[in-house]
């Protein structure tokens, strides 16, 4: 299976974004607003600047208080952001996000930002294949092909 074809399976088309400049408390109402664990911090929603994920805000907050929800997306973002290709496969995905131990990860086509993919939708997906792999040889055991 490939990255495309995650991102056509997924409910919401587009990419959520904040511009380096917006402030922790915006990212963090996005966040709970839409239900997500990341958003994608750039300046014109095509080039990535970075990542800023609900692990970064709280981080954060331990270390220093609440008083960084004032602080730009910038000061607490991932800058360096491993990105993949709609058509690269979703067990390189599975690769690379658990060696990096991060769990979202845009899109990128032809350098612009075209979506985002978390674990949860690589997770689901495997579980897909891995039933449909389970049923279609539980029906050649029993005659069915």
């Amino acid at each position: 299976m490939k990255v495309s074809q995650l991102l056509q399976a997924k409910p919401v088309s587009g990419v959520l974004s904040i511009k380096p400049g917006d402030t922790i408390n915006t990212a963090a109402e996005m966040l709970s607003e839409h239900r997500i664990g990341a958003l994608i911090v750039s300046t014109d929603g095509k080039q990535i600047d970075g990542i800023l994920s609900e692990r970064d805000i709280v981080r954060e907050i331990g270390k220093n208080g609440i008083g960084c929800m004032s602080n730009c997306a910038r000061d607490l973002m991932t800058s360096t952001v491993v990105a993949c290709k709609p058509e690269d496969t979703v067990i390189s995905l599975m690769s690379k996000m658990s060696n990096g131990r991060f769990r979202h990860m845009p899109v990128v086509d032809g350098g612009v930002l075209v979506g985002v993919v978390s674990i949860g939708d690589v997770v689901k997906a495997r579980i897909e294949l891995i039933e449909q792999e389970n049923a279609a040889l539980t029906d050649m055991i029993h005659g069915k092909v």
